[in-house]
This record gives C-alpha cells, sequence and structure tokens, in this order.
C-alpha cells in the first residue's frame, strides 16, 4: 500500500507540471501532447504501468481493509490515531476508504473523457487536444466531478502520504514534522492544481 501509494503520488506530480500547459496556451499544450503521443508504445508501456499500479492499490487497500474486520470482530471502544489529523471531527484515517473509493471513480471518469473519449455531452471530432480538453470540463457535469474528484483525492493524500511513510518504519519526531509538511504541500499542490483546469476552463 505504502509503495504503491507513494508511486501514485510521484505520477500525479508530472501529470500535474504537464497539464499546466494548459495555461500557457493552446501551441504549447498541443505541441506537448502530440510529442507525447507520437511514442505510441511508450504511452501503452506507461498506462499498461499504471493500471497495474491502481489495481495493485485498490487490491490491496480492499484486502488490508478486510483483514483489519476479520482481525477485530468486536470493534474499541474508542479508537486513536499515531496520525493526529482530523477533518470534521474524524480521524483522518477513517475517510481513506470512502475518499478512495471517490477518487477512483474520478479517475475512471477522467479516462472515459480524455482516453476513451466516451463523453455523449463533448464533440470529440477534429478538436486538437488544448480544444478537447476545454471543451470537456467546460460541461457542467464533468465540471462538477472534477471539482469533487479533487475534494477527494485532497483528502485521501492527507493521511495517505504520512501514513505511507509510517508504514515503511519512518517513523521519528526528527522526520515527523518534514513528512507532515511536505503531505500538507503534496495535497494542497494537487487539489489547486488540478482543480484549476476545470475553473479556468468554465470561465475561459
Amino acid at each position: 500500500m505504502a509503495i504503491t501509494g507513494l508511486l501514485l503520488c510521484g505520477f500525479m506530480v508530472f501529470h500535474l507540471a504537464g497539464n499546466m500547459l494548459l495555461l500557457v496556451g493552446p501551441e504549447a499544450y498541443n505541441k506537448y501532447a502530440h510529442t507525447l503521443h507520437s511514442q505510441e508504445w511508450l504511452v501503452k508501456a506507461g498506462e499498461a504501468g499504471l493500471l497495474a499500479l491502481f489495481a495493485l492499490h485498490v487490491f490491496l487497500a480492499i484486502s488490508t481493509a478486510r483483514e483489519n474486520k476479520s482481525a477485530r470482530r468486536v470493534r474499541y471502544a474508542a479508537k486513536e490515531s499515531k496520525i493526529g489529523e482530523r477533518i470534521l471531527m474524524i480521524p483522518s484515517e477513517n475517510w481513506m476508504f470512502a475518499t478512495g473509493a471517490v477518487a477512483l471513480a474520478f479517475l475512471i471518469w477522467h479516462i472515459s473523457d480524455f482516453t476513451l473519449e466516451y463523453s455523449p455531452l463533448v464533440d470529440y471530432a477534429d478538436k486538437e487536444p488544448h480544444a478537447k480538453a476545454v471543451a470537456i470540463m467546460q460541461t457542467p457535469v464533468s465540471f462538477g466531478v472534477y471539482l469533487v474528484g479533487c475534494l477527494a483525492l485532497a483528502l485521501h493524500l492527507l493521511h495517505g502520504f504520512q501514513s505511507a511513510f509510517q508504514s515503511l518504519g519512518i517513523n521519528h519526531p526528527k522526520y515527523n514534522g518534514l513528512i507532515r509538511g511536505a503531505g500538507t504541500v503534496l495535497m494542497v499542490l494537487v487539489a489547486f492544481g488540478f482543480a484549476l483546469f476545470p475553473v479556468w476552463a468554465m470561465f475561459k
């Protein structure tokens, strides 16, 4: 869980960096997209690797949840987290499965929109990558889905990033503050970074 989660965090940062070219303009983004897809075999290999990584992360999440439930038939009278963050007075780890499920649904929607070009609300014909991206995010349904998805992803990262290092045995007062700070920066970067695109497209 920890390793797959951190690898997915790295992917999100690179994906966000590439997508920032949307804000630069059509020429820059179209050039980036065409250059990327000119190596079709590399793109397909990357997509297959990411699919395997996501599938493994989801499988491990479900397996861990089942093992935890079966290992403790009687619920704790009180639960205390080793990581102190709370969201709406609820320990952040209690949100992990729900926010992960929402983030997964968001990912499936995103793939349907951009990769499969399945959205019935968008005319994909003869559109360059920049125009296609703007058209997708300007649809009210995708606009709402992307904002909710970004929020769920942010909440998932808030606990997941720190928890990953703890699971790997990197848990020491000397480093915990740095890890907590890096997790907060990552959460803000991903949440506001990806949420910026639909807001920008809607007001374009």
